[in-house]
């Protein structure tokens, strides 16, 4: 019976190392430490049911991974909006490493088919809980940044996190029109002024197309599903196309 039990322990260890290879050839990198990528995806309900062995819950590491995505996307942001305030650039952070971003990015990763649980979370649907995701993202942040350090933690968000970033998604906390125009006025350019170009698509499913002029000369062109929007994009297109050439320089 005994070795029964050690075979069959035996076959699952093998079953989720062989999940983790698999992980680790899918995001191109190969952690030196097997025992740490582990941990960042072991729940605490998994070492409560496994006392026999030696296992480490991943809360250490959810608290190392949660500073270094701070650090991370701060940085990030500091270089990518050289003209914003200190207070928008918080709230533009918080909205990129609270919990339903992270779990955005923990789904994208397929996280939850690498999580370890204890039967009863298992049960209760761990597997696909928020809360518990965003921890495992924060905590692979952490053991990512103990095996290869900083550069590859950054390698991993420029693919997950960065371009969500640069693609707007978190643009619901930002206010393009009011960065534009303060740019502007820094140089004391002219007028800014915003033209809708077209509204298409079904009622129920509209889409509108802003340009934003300066001195009727055009800076930008964005889409929408509302006015607001589209001219908020366009502003955003605007702003890159204005501080590109002073990042060049």
């Amino acid at each position: 019976m005994r070795k029964k039990n050690r075979d069959r322990e035996k076959q699952i260890t093998l079953r989720i190392d062989e999940k983790f290879n698999q992980f680790q050839e899918r995001i191109g990198i190969q952690f030196n430490r097997l025992d740490l990528l582990k941990q960042a995806f072991t729940h605490s309900s998994y070492v409560n049911e496994h006392r026999k062995k030696l296992h480490a819950d991943n809360e250490r590491l959810e608290f190392l991974g949660d500073a270094v995505l701070e650090l991370t996307v701060s940085q990030f942001l500091y270089n990518k909006y050289p003209t914003m305030s200190e207070g928008k650039l918080t709230k533009l952070r918080a909205a990129i490493v609270c919990e339903p971003s992270l779990v955005t990015f923990a789904n994208e990763l397929q996280f939850g088919e690498l999580v370890l649980l204890g039967k009863g979370e298992e049960m209760t649907g761990g597997r696909t809980r928020p809360a518990l995701l965003a921890d495992v993202f924060e905590a692979f942040i952490g053991a990512l940044f103990l095996d290869q350090g900083l550069e590859t933690v950054i390698s991993i968000l420029e693919k997950i996190v960065y371009p969500k970033i640069n693609a707007g998604a978190f643009s619901h906390v930002m206010d393009f029109k009011s960065q534009l125009q303060e740019f502007i006025q820094k140089d004391a350019a002219g007028v800014l002024e915003y033209v809708v170009l077209q509204e298409r698509g079904p009622a129920h499913n509209r889409e509108f197309v802003s340009r934003v002029l300066l001195n009727k000369e055009e800076l930008g062109t964005g889409t929408g599903r509302s006015k607001k929007e589209a001219e908020q994009h366009a502003a955003q297109i605007a702003l890159s196309k204005l501080k590109s050439p002073l990042q060049e320089k």
